[in-house]
């Protein structure tokens, strides 16, 4: 039986509203060479023409990704570090807003909030902070829009916080709310690694506003949208959080 005019019509209309979909399982591919978009069809038992079957497989490579990572993640393997003339200058600014919409918080009456799994729940101050010891390091910053950058942080190393703070360290995530809206989360492990800082310096210089004033977290293990900035909350929990753009899609341990 030859296809009518409308069961083309239809098929047309189904192959475009799956397309994006279809890329998108394309780029989150992880094992490229061992794992193909059929291996996983039949993998998930999902059918990759239809727009419920497509989210589905989505959802299951965004576990199978993080699953991946978190087993090869190692603490005692470091990101790359580089020299002050291989510094990108200027080093970019990104978010999803403009520059000019970037936050400006007082630091005068800034106070990080505590909460979760902490034994001790007292705000910090921006001045208290800068007197822990501090750590420095020149890392590249990776987008997950393909670009890179690299910039000299300086700040706590937040496992040395974490431990300060009584955080229990055998919880399983830790999160982040910040003052323009953003929240993520990351695992403990990639919490305690030795390059995770909480980043109140840029350059030798305090954070300016554009790079995530008062404090952002730098963690190099990272991709970008994993380092959140203008952090005004941290929390300790076993429960799942999410994250802004990990609700929407994005992978949840976002390692390189």
């Amino acid at each position: 039986m030859r296809p009518s005019d409308e069961m083309r019509r239809q098929a047309r209309d189904l192959s475009i509203s799956v397309r994006p979909e279809l890329r998108l399982i394309e780029r989150r591919l992880f094992l490229r060479q061992t794992l193909s978009l059929g291996a996983l069809t039949l993998l998930t038992g999902c059918d990759a023409t239809a727009p419920s079957g497509v989210q589905s497989i989505l959802t299951n490579m965004s576990k199978f990704n993080d699953a991946v990572q978190a087993a090869i993640f190692r603490q005692d393997r470091l990101a790359p570090t580089f020299s002050e003339q291989d510094i990108t200058k200027p080093f970019p600014f990104n978010a999803y807003y403009s520059e000019s919409e970037a936050p400006v918080v007082d630091l005068a009456t800034y106070k990080l909030e505590l909460s979760g799994m902490i034994a001790d729940r007292t705000p910090w101050s921006v001045e208290a902070l800068r007197g822990l010891p501090q750590q420095s390091q020149i890392t590249r910053h990776c987008c997950v829009e393909g670009w890179s950058a690299i910039g000299k942080w300086g700040g706590v190393p937040f496992a040395d916080f974490l431990k300060r703070v009584g955080a229990d360290l055998t919880a399983r995530y830790v999160g982040f709310r910040c003052a323009d809206n953003y929240f993520t989360s990351i695992d403990m492990a990639s919490a305690l690694h030795p390059q995770t800082i909480l980043a109140l310096t840029y350059a030798d210089e305090p954070l300016p506003v554009k790079y995530g004033a008062p404090m952002k977290l730098r963690i190099p293990t990272k991709l970008g949208f994993k380092n959140p900035k203008h952090i005004m909350a941290i929390f300790v929990t076993d429960t799942y959080p999410g994250g802004y753009w990990e609700d929407q899609g994005y992978n949840w341990f976002g390692g390189m």
